[in-house]
């Protein structure tokens, strides 16, 4: 698995989720294992398989988890700057096409959430705008072909 990166907030809530995922649902799934395995023959028990597919899915779940935070490495929020685009800041972008603005904020790919304007630095746009300036105009290829932006503003 390849380096992740994640701020100190985006760790923690990893491990927040560890921690129920361990403490609360692993024990969940195991009484709905035992539960199923009660009402007799297993050969034909769709309660026991479904359990035990969401346990495999659970264990699959923290072991990928675990991983993650294994391979994490935190970002230092305090060296950030805002001379150019970089990761943990927030780009404003004009469409020179149709001159629409949008405001992103670029981080890790487990703190992404589009709806929220956080966009993840994995993606083509993000990759496009980071280590670009104010005032430069960015050509990026998405899937629906080449997008042309200009970076109005970098702030944190």
């Amino acid at each position: 698995m390849a380096t992740i990166y994640m701020t100190e907030e985006g760790l923690h809530k990893l491990q927040e989720e560890l921690k129920y995922l361990e403490s609360v649902e692993r024990p969940r799934v195991i009484r709905a294992i035992a539960e199923a395995r009660e009402k007799g023959d297993l050969s034909e028990n769709a309660e026991y398989d479904a359990a035990k597919e969401e346990q495999c899915n659970l264990e699959s779940k923290i072991s990928q988890m675990k991983s993650q935070m294994a391979e994490a490495r935190i970002i230092d929020e305090s060296r950030i700057s805002t001379k150019e685009v970089q990761i943990l800041t927030k780009v404003k972008i004009r469409n020179t096409k149709n001159g629409a603005t949008k405001v992103y904020h670029l981080v890790t790919e487990g703190e992404a959430n589009i709806a929220a304007g956080k966009l993840s630095v994995t993606t083509p746009i993000a990759k496009g705008l980071l280590g670009k300036k104010v005032g430069d105009v960015v050509e990026v290829k998405v899937p629906a072909g080449i997008m042309t932006f200009e970076i109005l503003e970098i702030s944190l």
